[in-house]
């Protein structure tokens, strides 16, 4: 039967038939560390109160993740308008499951102070200008993510790898890249704000996608690729004039197209659920593109997207027709959709107004938090007060660090 701490939203029989073949194994956890300078914009992020924390965000969890509490933080956890990090579920929950995590940097302004595996990426500009990243970063993260996913599901036996992020303003080049390929997402996304702030998301976008059209008029060339665990690219007949790549460089976020290429790769050997929202639900859109634009073989029944019911439920978005309307890509025409998870977890009932505050509709997800959860129901059938014991520990650890 399935476990009654976890919903599926979509593909119902598919997401039943994933939890089945992967109940009782325990997970591999990959984070992506990346930036874009669109979540520097005043109010569009609520994951670090000012525009100067929010720099900093992605080094700060996956130190927590790595060290946890006690640790004496190079970059502490950013204040938070109202809530708590989500890295305090994750770092909860793998640290109990001893769960193998990989760290790496697609694109950092500034290295983390924590073992990462370096990508060889940048940080991606404002997607509003229309050139967030250049083509060869692109692809090379594309292949940076292809030959990682290859060799982490290498060393799997018989359970799954987790996909996460941290990208503060993710959500916002998560809707420019559904956008750019003909997925209606406007008014769909979620945010770390407990009203999601769609105008201003989508006024960036909009921006960002004109200018990209108007400078880049024309599909990129064709992706040659060599090195241990990368492929030789040609476009294939099919091809549409979307060329997705093209479209990352334009508008998109350097962790995006990394985890496509992860998750690609991973999906021929073991299982993968994408950790996120609204920003996996674009990278699984985008692997579809990428998938059909270059003729890649995966194997999307492997593939699952993993989120919090405070996403998945978020009054203020509309995560599951977001999910449903990847099937009704009108440009590619590879649109699926993928089962939608989440975990029934709820702060409701906590003594830390911190964490009641997601209850509110603050922070939502983030580092592979609500994945986490659903690992712990699965390999540990873990039920809602042994995960709100085990959260509430680590934030109880973390307060006494500070004092």
């Amino acid at each position: 039967m399935p476990n009654a701490q976890i919903s599926i939203y979509t593909q119902k029989e598919q997401g039943e038939e994933w939890l089945r073949r992967y109940r009782g194994c325990l997970p591999v956890f990959a984070c992506v560390l990346g930036f874009t300078e669109t979540g520097l914009i005043p109010g569009i992020s609520a994951a670090g109160r000012t525009p100067e924390d929010r720099k900093y965000t992605a080094c700060a969890d996956a130190e927590f993740l790595y060290y946890g509490p006690e640790h004496q933080a190079h970059y502490p956890l950013p204040p938070l308008a109202a809530g708590a990090s989500p890295v305090l579920i994750s770092r909860a929950v793998f640290e109990s499951l001893k769960t193998p995590v990989h760290l790496f940097n697609a694109g950092l302004p500034q290295p983390p102070a924590v073992p990462v595996i370096d990508l060889g990426g940048a940080p991606a500009k404002c997607l509003s200008g229309g050139a967030a990243m250049e083509i060869t970063t692109v692809h090379h993260l594309f292949e940076q993510g292809l030959l990682w996913g290859e060799r982490l599901a290498a060393n799997i036996q018989q359970g799954y790898l987790i996909i996460g992020e941290c990208v503060v303003g993710g959500t916002t080049t998560a809707l420019a890249i559904l956008t750019g390929l003909g997925i209606d997402a406007a008014g769909k996304v979620n945010s770390s704000h407990p009203v999601c702030n769609h105008a201003q998301k989508w006024a960036l976008v909009q921006a960002g996608v004109e200018k990209m059209r108007v400078s880049r008029g024309h599909t990129s060339t064709a992706l040659s690729t060599g090195g241990a665990g990368a492929e030789n690219f040609t476009l294939s007949s099919s091809s549409s004039s979307v060329n997705p790549l093209q479209l990352v460089a334009g508008v998109g976020d350097p962790m995006q197209v990394v985890v496509a290429g992860m998750a690609i790769a991973a999906s021929r050997s073991c299982g993968v659920m994408l950790a996120g929202g609204t920003q996996m639900l674009a990278v699984y859109a985008l692997m579809n593109a990428i998938a059909q634009t270059y003729a890649l073989s995966w194997l999307p029944e492997e593939v699952v997207v993993g989120t919090t019911r405070w996403v998945a439920e978020d009054p203020t978005g509309a995560t599951v027709d977001l999910a449903l309307n990847l099937g009704k890509d009108t440009l590619t025409k590879s649109g699926r959709t993928p089962p939608l998870l989440a975990t029934r977890l709820s702060f409701a009932d906590s003594r830390y107004p911190q964490l009641k505050a997601y209850e509110q509709g603050f922070v939502k997800e983030g580092m592979g938090a609500g994945a986490a959860c659903i690992a712990a129901h699965l390999s540990q059938d873990w039920q809602q007060q042994q995960l709100l014991a085990a959260i509430e520990a680590q934030l109880e650890r973390l307060s006494t660090a500070l004092d």
